[in-house]
C-alpha cells in the first residue's frame, strides 16, 4: 500500500513538473507570436499632448483647361453616353488657397484624386491628400477620403487620418461649389475642415 502511494505522489508531482513546463512553453509560444511583429501599447509612451480641434477654411482649385492644367483625366468615362460621366478617373494637384481668388495666398496643394462611382447621380469618390506649406503646419498633411455628390449644395466628407502635426487626426470635412464653368469643367470648390489632432 506505501508503495502505491508513492507510486501516485511520484505520478503527481511528474504531472505538476509536466503541467508547468506545458504552460511555460505554451506561453513563451504565444508572447513570441504575438510580438514578433504587433503588440499592443499604451498610448501613453507617445507622451501624447491634450487633444485639440482645428479649423481650415480655404479654397479649391481644379483647373483642366489653359497651359498648365491642374488636374487631368487619367481613364475616360466608360460610355460616352453616361450622363454621370460614371467610370471618369481624373488625378489632381490643385492649389489650396486662403481666399476664392487663385491670386491669393497658397497654404498648399490638394493632390490625389476622383472617380465618377455612381450611374444614377454626378457623385465621385474622393481621395485627397492636403499637403499644407504654410508656418507651422508646413509638410503637414491631412486625409479626405469620401463620397462627393457634386451637384448637393454641401457635402460631408470624413478626414481619415493625417501626418506631422496631425498624427492620428480625425474629423470631416464640409465642400461647397464656389464656382463651376461647365465648358472647361474648372471649378473652384470652398472647404470648411474640422479636425481632431494632438
Amino acid at each position: 500500500m506505501a508503495k502505491l502511494q508513492s507510486l501516485i505522489i511520484a505520478f503527481q508531482w511528474q504531472l505538476v513538473v509536466f503541467n508547468y513546463i506545458s504552460f511555460f512553453f505554451i506561453t513563451q509560444i504565444s508572447y513570441a507570436l504575438s510580438y514578433d511583429y504587433v503588440k499592443t501599447m499604451d498610448p501613453k509612451f507617445l507622451e501624447l499632448p491634450e487633444q485639440k480641434l482645428t479649423h481650415f477654411h480655404f479654397y479649391f482649385h481644379d483647373t483642366y483647361g489653359g497651359s498648365n492644367p491642374t488636374v487631368v483625366q487619367i481613364v475616360p468615362p466608360a460610355s460616352n453616353t453616361s450622363t454621370t460621366m460614371f467610370g471618369l478617373v481624373s488625378m489632381m494637384d490643385d492649389p489650396l488657397t486662403e481666399g476664392p481668388n487663385l491670386s491669393s495666398r497658397l497654404i498648399g496643394k490638394a493632390q490625389g484624386f476622383y472617380g465618377s462611382s455612381s450611374q444614377e447621380e454626378v457623385s465621385f469618390i474622393l481621395a485627397m491628400n492636403c499637403v499644407f506649406t504654410e508656418e507651422r503646419y508646413n509638410g503637414s498633411t491631412i486625409t479626405i477620403f469620401g463620397r462627393d455628390p457634386i451637384l448637393s449644395e454641401v457635402r460631408e466628407m470624413p478626414v481619415i487620418g493625417g501626418t506631422g502635426v496631425f498624427r492620428f487626426a480625425s474629423g470631416f470635412a464640409q465642400a461647397s461649389t464656389y464656382s463651376v464653368n461647365l465648358t472647361t469643367g474648372d471649378a473652384i470648390v470652398e472647404y470648411n475642415v474640422y479636425v481632431l489632432h494632438y
